[in-house]
């Protein structure tokens, strides 16, 4: 008799792949129903994945397209994570230059906030 093909739930799934950092995470992401699995829209966080199935979705605003080569039986490191999924996504777009770059800091704290807003209330008078 053929034994079947081992399968495994779609957030543990992505959940071993890393590509959600919690399972809970994966199972949202699925309920919301934007992924696809064979094509087919899933809604199910239990929804069974074996090897050979090609899943797409979208985290941000990259699609990804993943396919299973594995069903895992542990979440372990990144590079064990990597033999369980071939990566089938187009390459993300290039930068857009042409958009400000957000510049770090934050808050200013005390003196600098100080500073700030005596030279802003010198060109309101």
């Amino acid at each position: 008799m053929a034994e079947p093909s081992a399968t495994i739930r779609l957030d543990k799934w992505l959940w071993h792949v890393r590509a959600f950092k919690s399972r809970s995470l994966a199972a949202q992401a699925v309920a919301m129903g934007r992924m696809r699995l064979n094509g087919q829209l899933v809604a199910k966080p239990a929804q069974p994945v074996r090897a050979g199935d090609v899943l797409t979705f979208a985290i941000g605003q990259r699609v990804r397209v993943l396919r299973v080569i594995g069903p895992g039986s542990r979440r372990g490191p990144a590079s064990e994570a990597a033999t369980l999924y071939e990566d089938l996504s187009p390459p993300a777009p290039p930068p857009d230059l042409s958009r400000p770059k957000r510049e770090p800091g934050g808050r200013p704290e005390g003196r600098a906030r100080r500073s700030f807003d005596a030279a802003r209330s010198r060109w309101v008078e």
